[in-house]
């Protein structure tokens, strides 16, 4: 089963008002600094969206199996209903049809339950991670003098050039993961140092 529920293509449900500072401001008539960022793209490129995703992933991975188990054994009902459609008795072609349709509504349900949760908790993932890179861009756009920052998306404005260094997207990665740093996982402990290399020259 083709489902890539798990992406952060609905991280910023939640952010749709908030993507752009200032958006009201006179920055391009004024002169003043004007960038873009592509917020998804800086969220899900942070060490802490990265960790999230995968995370994600992992907790609905048994789930996903599940579904793809389900949707065989419905696959293998259909086929056989088909190959002995003129074989079967009245009886055991009714069973049969009856255990299709019971096992294609706990399908359904479990397929809606794992998109509901799925988009539920990416929108929680986003909400946290977007609510704090917002905080470090105000910071970084008022220190380093932009009047406007846009989000590079046509659903934030139509954006039909822009320079490269005007986009503020890798800057605030790497801002967001220094002010957020993510637990690398343990290393393996140091070999001990040989006896040969332990021993006093003599």
């Amino acid at each position: 089963m083709k489902n890539r529920l798990l992406t952060f293509a609905t991280l910023l449900g939640v952010l749709g008002g908030t993507l752009s500072l200032c958006a009201q401001s006179p920055a391009a008539a004024s002169g003043g600094k004007v960038a873009v960022i592509n917020m998804q793209a800086a969220i899900a490129n942070t060490a802490e969206g990265k960790k999230a995703l995968a995370d994600l992933q992992k907790k609905f991975s048994p789930r996903r199996a599940d579904l793809e188990k389900q949707q065989q054994e419905i696959a293998a009902l259909q086929d056989q209903l088909q190959r002995q459609a003129t074989t079967l008795s009245d009886d055991e072609q009714a069973r049969l049809t009856r255990e299709l349709d019971d096992k294609q509504r706990i399908f359904k349900r479990a397929q809606e339950d794992f998109q509901s949760d799925g988009q539920q908790e990416q929108q929680d993932i986003g909400s946290r991670i977007g609510q704090k890179m917002l905080k470090l861009l105000e910071d970084y756009a008022q220190k380093n003098g932009f009047e406007l920052v846009v989000g590079a998306s046509p659903q934030a404005l139509p954006i039909y050039y822009v320079a490269p260094q005007m986009d503020l997207t890798e800057i605030m990665v790497k801002l967001y993961d220094a002010a957020n740093p993510v637990a690398a996982d343990a290393a393996p402990p140091a070999a001990k140092p040989t006896a040969a290399a332990t021993k006093p020259k003599s």
